[in-house]
This record gives C-alpha cells, structure tokens and sequence, in this order.
C-alpha cells in the first residue's frame, strides 16, 4: 500500500533528488514519507486485531480507524493538491504519485466505503443500536406471543410514562445510516474511482517503467492486494500476478542490487497472489472469491532479473 518500504524507499530518493530544483516538491514528499511511515504501523495494528480475508478476531479499534482514515486522507490531498500537478518531468516520481494516489484511497474503500466491501469497515451506529429505553428494565420477546415481561402476575395493562408514547428518539434522519468515521471523510462509494486509479498507475508504470523496475512492480502488487480485497475478482488477481511475473521474466534490462533485492521480495509476493484462492493442487477451494470454476493453473516459473554485473550470474527469485 502506500506505506510498502518500495515506495517510501524511492519517495526519499526522489525527493532528495528534485530538492535543489523544486524545494517545494522535496519538502511535500518528505511529508508524506513521513505520514506513510505512520500509516505503515497503524495498518499491521489494525490487519492484526482483525484478519481482513476471514474477518476473525475483535472489531477493529475505533480510534485506531480515525486515525487510518485520517492519515489518508491528508495524503490523498497533499497528492492532489501539491504533487500531481508538479510531476510532468519527472518520470519515477509521476509513476510514484499515480500510484500513491490509488494507494491511500484504498485504504479508504478498506476502513470507510459505503456499502462495506470488507471486513476491515466500522458498521454504522443502527448496527449496534439497542432497543432499550434508559432507565427502564428490557423488555424480553416471548417467541412472537407478545412482550413477556419480569413481573408475569402483573397482567394489568400500564400506561407508559408521559413523554415515552412514541418509544426512544433516534438520530435526525440520514444521520443513523453514516458511519462513525463520516465526520473525517463523506460517506459513499470510493471503489469505481479506486479501480480508476489503479489503471491509470498500471498504465503509467506499463507505458514509463521495465518490466523488472521494482516500481513498476510495487504497483502491480497493490492493485492485485485491492482485486481480491476490494473488487472481489479472485480470478483478475491471480492473472494480474502470473502476468506481473512473466514480464520480470522477459525483462533483459539491468537493475542495480538494492532494485534487485526489492524486485525479489515483490516476486515472492506476487507467487504467493498468484496461488491465493487455490488449494493445494492448484483448483479453485471451496468457496474461494472469483469468477474460476475449479480449472487447473499451472505453478508460474519463477523468474531471474538480470544484474549491472554481466559477469556474475544473478541469484534465483525467492
């Protein structure tokens, strides 16, 4: 996501790179940099307390969401607002941008779309909401035959309290339908305008970037994290990854070691995603996400980068 140590390595690359001729720039990136370290530490927080494939553990902790949300959002603007319109000439740094741009805003659709597309969503308030009155004991259903109350004998019909007639006030209308976090960001669908984002990134990265270039795989990785997370397309993510993985595999263009390093790790990320869903045997599990019927996929070959060094042969991926 936008807090991958990919993307913060090149945003502190990047940023120390275009000091000198854009100050204003530099001093952006680094702010965001800096946010993304935050956000880094605030998501395995909240992926922790609540595993967003099966949804098992504890509801995910309400300040731990503000914040998140918060996060993003302010990165989601300063993008916008002061770094996309600057990036015309600097071709890593305009690949960077699309991508964080889709990045923090899924982390939105994650923590705040509405209708939820995952578990990792605070509900909205009604979800919780009790049908008790303060100050009066519960009332207890009787299995359709009426109210069953404490005192049976009691049959006699009571009056209820002057000002009680019409039962509990609820919220003004509309207001009991927004979620808790919809005093940081409107409430609404953020999803058609994520997945318009990751294509336009991937096809930034495709059109300015080499096949192995770590940034280039940085964002192909996210946008197969946010197929099967968000957009529920199993199928479109594993494609996406084997594909990914191909285009490392007919890269010939050089990398120095530190891309090479993080061009492995994406690789062994991408193997992973592309077997998600799949059980042993490579057919589909029961119940798994996607448009697949139980069809067979062949393992991907795992792919070698070429190094600076032509006389040292390169290290196999992990």
């Amino acid at each position: 996501m936008a807090s991958s140590e990919v993307d913060q390595k090149f945003l502190g690359k990047l940023a120390k790179a275009v000091e000198n001729d854009n100050p204003l720039l530099a001093q952006i990136l680094f702010k965001i940099l800096g946010l993304s370290i935050n956000l880094s530490a605030q998501l395995i927080t909240a992926r922790k307390q609540r595993r967003p494939e099966t949804g098992q553990g504890p509801p995910v902790d309400l300040d731990l969401v503000f914040h998140i949300i918060w996060l993003s959002r302010e990165g989601l603007m300063l993008l916008e607002q002061y770094v996309l319109p600057m990036v015309g000439n600097y071709v890593e740094l305009k690949v960077l941008a699309y991508k964080l741009r889709a990045s923090f805003l899924h982390i939105i659709v994650l923590f705040h779309n509405t209708p939820p597309v995952s578990t990792m969503a605070v509900s909205t308030p009604e979800n919780h909401a009790s049908t008790t009155v303060p100050g009066l004991p519960p009332n207890r259903v009787d299995k359709g035959k009426g109210v069953a109350r404490d005192d049976e004998d009691d049959i006699q019909t009571l009056e209820p309290p002057r000002g009680l007639e019409g039962g509990p006030v609820g919220p003004p209308p509309g207001f009991g339908l927004e979620p808790p976090t919809a005093f940081l960001l409107k409430p609404g669908d953020y999803l058609p305008k994520a997945h318009e984002y990751f294509r336009s990134a991937v096809g930034l990265a495709d059109q300015l970037l080499w096949g192995s270039h770590s940034l280039r795989l940085s964002v192909k990785t996210e946008y197969c994290a946010f197929l099967y997370e968000c957009v529920h397309d199993a199928e479109g993510s594993r494609r996406l990854a084997n594909a990914t993985i191909a285009e490392v595999y007919n890269a010939t263009e050089g990398v120095d070691d530190d891309m090479f390093t993080d061009a492995c790790e994406l690789v062994a990320v991408l193997t992973k995603m592309g077997k998600r869903g799949l059980g042993s045997n490579n057919t589909l599990r029961s119940g798994a996400q996607g448009s697949g019927s139980g069809t067979q996929e062949t393992p991907q070959a795992e792919p070698t980068i070429q190094t600076t060094d032509p006389t040292a042969p390169p290290p196999g991926m992990i």
